[in-house]
């Protein structure tokens, strides 16, 4: 049986800031106190699972663990088709130890461009949520938006990927968006939706 949780203080499982303030703004509805893994002071982990929602879980089960609270992490990232998937799971680390998506994005179109001549290249976004118990209970939901790339890429909002990444049915990169509009109906949106209905 799913376990449902309950409205308290809930730790975001990120060192991300724009991953704060979207998972933050998604929980501000539910009565959650939410603080960040980063802001605690806790550890990253070494993200050595082979799926999203392994690294996911084993993100969420360390901030859960070490902070004695219930924990919300995601793990996401871009794969492109014609890179085999990749970044996929090591989409943060295509940006090096600086964390410049700049150098991330552009790592991805000459890839991209030298295996494929696709005018619009296909791609997609997936994000994995995980709730973690202090007590090792997990709940796992994964979403995905599907679409194309664009070069040059578009737009100063959103984080990671988001300028280079034109969503299925829309003319706005997630870059060009503003933030509501994106956060309505993105990967990490479906996700957090399954979540809702399952524990929340």
């Amino acid at each position: 049986m799913t376990r449902r949780l309950l409205p308290g203080r809930l730790v975001l499982a990120t060192h991300n800031p724009g991953k704060v303030v979207e998972l933050a703004e998604l929980l501000a509805p539910f009565g959650m106190d939410v603080v960040s893994a980063g802001s605690l002071g806790l550890p990253e982990p070494e993200e050595t699972g082979t799926t999203f929602i392994a690294n996911a879980e084993l993100k969420a089960l360390a901030a859960a663990t070490a902070s004695g609270l219930p924990a919300i992490a995601d793990d996401s990232g871009l794969c492109v088709d014609a890179l085999g998937g990749d970044p996929g799971l090591f989409s943060a680390r295509w940006a090096g130890p600086d964390k410049d998506f700049s150098v991330a994005m552009q790592r991805v179109w000459d890839g991209v461009s030298t295996a494929s001549k696709a005018r619009a290249p296909t791609a997609h976004f997936i994000c994995a949520l995980c709730v973690a118990w202090p007590d090792g209970h997990t709940e796992s939901f994964e979403g995905r938006v599907d679409g194309t790339l664009v070069w040059p890429p578009r737009g100063r909002n959103g984080f990671g990927y988001d300028p280079m990444f034109l969503m299925d049915g829309k003319a706005l990169t997630f870059g060009e968006m503003p933030r509501a509009e994106k956060e309505a109906d993105n990967h990490r949106a479906r996700a957090f939706a399954m979540l809702v209905a399952a524990c929340l």
